[in-house]
């Protein structure tokens, strides 16, 4: 009862299709691919640069001291 037959997933792959259209698809399948690709580079990336990653948190921290201001708001509810 659960699970779906062939013939139901080809009909929502139909629906799918008709309703975005192939080109859509194609770029959304591209646009997966390439982030996914981002994703396992970075993780490659991250693992080599572990060793450098504390001397960028000093930089962080900086800013933040740098950055001492302050704005004041007053929230009103509209009528």
């Amino acid at each position: 009862m659960g699970s779906f037959s062939i013939w139901h997933w080809l009909i929502v792959l139909l629906i799918v299709v008709m309703v975005f259209g192939t080109k859509k698809l194609k770029n959304l399948g591209s646009d997966l691919g390439g982030a996914v690709k981002g994703f396992k580079d970075g993780m490659k990336d991250g693992g080599a640069d572990a060793a450098s990653a504390p001397a960028a948190n000093p930089q962080v921290t900086q800013a933040a001291k740098a950055e001492q201001t302050t704005i004041d708001v007053e929230a009103k509810q509209k009528s």
